[in-house]
């Protein structure tokens, strides 16, 4: 097994059972305060194209794909391939969407997620082949929506709308500045749609639930607030996710448990043990919902890693920051991912796998970007290769990320 962390001689009791503390990374996590980000920064111009792709990550995927290299034409292939990316697809936009916990009632849940992702396959595909009939597909998508919607509700309404939140402005910077078809008042009424429907929502977060929830509309924050020119927003949006992150992904150097989420009441040791699924033992990359599942830590993981992206896009990369939490969570759930046994104190033994496409852009950043030696996370992403989407929020990594050094 990998050198996680060994048990510390420190502990505290906690229900009756001791939480173990492991040491902190030989790195340890910058420590920098969300206040030191935004003072320095709020006076930048925002680039565009500039929330999951710039300009230059573009252009190299779109070369790679002309020249027929891989793994980028076989993820492209996959990509157009999908239903999701076809000219006959008719979006189907509705006024209010209304999603219940596990999308029930589903009243269109999966049409407003899958339209945003439709709406995000087809710039992509414009801007590789110049085919402008999925340019134009794509505008026909975000403005039917654009059109009607006004509100989401009940339980899983936050969620939903960071969902779709998170992958709207995607397609649409692309569109937006990559192709002149997209007429002024409709990018207008697009604007609109997410200055009122989509971020007065997210925007809020959601402290008590699963960190999963508040991490994606984090990053539907920040994407949104790149395509709306919004840094009072984005600047919001970034201290939310940094002083979120920590309370999601754990490093021995926090203390003896991890950080409660901020603006909740989950924060006596009993109530932040039963938060993390009851576990007692905790190590360097463990994460809040390790417990519950990997499909949702991947989840988690992934909106980390986008929103660090966005930031690297625009300027100041929150990268370095998450660096030695990020880089020891993905290890971690590789690990065990890729087959090894679960040991008695994580989890009760037992764990629910399935990460699913979310580990490609972490990897590019830290692996191939900054050095990082990741070797389980690199195996388990080239035998993910190429990362499909979970048609919720993620989509085509692989094509978008793989080995991309812009």
């Amino acid at each position: 097994m990998p050198v996680f962390g060994r048990l510390s001689r420190t502990a505290v009791a906690v229900g009756g059972a001791l939480v173990m503390l492991v040491p902190a990374a030989a790195q340890p996590a910058t420590a920098a305060s969300p206040t030191s980000f935004t003072d320095r920064h709020s006076a930048r111009r925002f680039a565009h194209p500039g929330v999951l792709e710039n300009r230059d990550q573009l252009a190299f995927v779109r070369a790679k794909v002309r020249r027929g290299a891989e793994p980028w034409a076989s993820a492209f292939e996959q990509m157009r391939a999908n239903p999701l990316a076809s000219l006959d697809r008719a979006p189907t936009p509705r006024a209010l969407v209304e999603c219940g916990s596990f999308s029930n009632p589903n009243l269109g849940c999966t049409d407003e997620r899958q339209d945003a992702l439709a709406a995000y396959a087809d710039a992509l595909i414009w801007y590789i082949t110049r085919d402008r009939a999925y340019a134009e597909k794509a505008i026909s998508i975000m403005n039917a929506w654009s059109g009607v919607i006004t509100g989401h509700t009940n339980s899983n309404a936050p969620l939903q709308t960071g969902w779709a939140g998170a992958t709207w402005p995607r397609a649409a910077e692309i569109i937006r500045y990559t192709y002149r078809g997209w007429h002024r008042a409709d990018v207008e009424r697009f604007s609109t749609m997410l200055r009122d429907v989509y971020l007065p929502v997210v925007i809020k977060g959601h402290a008590t639930n699963n960190g999963n929830w508040e991490l994606t509309m984090m990053e539907a924050a920040v994407g949104i607030s790149v395509f709306l020119d919004d840094r009072a927003s984005y600047d919001t949006a970034i201290a939310k996710f940094r002083a979120r992150v920590p309370a999601y992904l754990y490093l021995a150097s926090d203390g003896p448990l991890p950080a409660a989420p901020p603006g909740s009441t989950i924060t006596t040791p009993e109530r932040i043990a039963a938060f993390w699924g009851g576990q007692s033992t905790f190590v360097d990359g463990l994460a809040q919902e390790t417990c519950r599942d990997f499909v949702h830590t991947g989840y988690g993981l992934a909106s980390i890693a986008h929103v660090a992206e966005i930031t690297r896009n625009q300027g100041r990369s929150l990268y370095p920051e998450l660096r030695t939490r990020l880089s020891k969570a993905l290890e971690f759930h590789a690990y065990y991912q890729t087959g090894a046994p679960v040991p008695a104190w994580l989890c009760g033994g037992k764990l629910t796998l399935g990460i699913g496409p979310a580990t490609e852009v972490a990897y590019n950043a830290l692996h191939n970007r900054m050095g990082v030696r990741l070797p389980l996370t690199g195996a388990l992403t080239r035998a993910q290769r190429p990362a499909n989407t979970n048609l919720l929020f993620i989509g085509w990594d692989s094509l978008t990320h793989a080995r991309n050094p812009s």
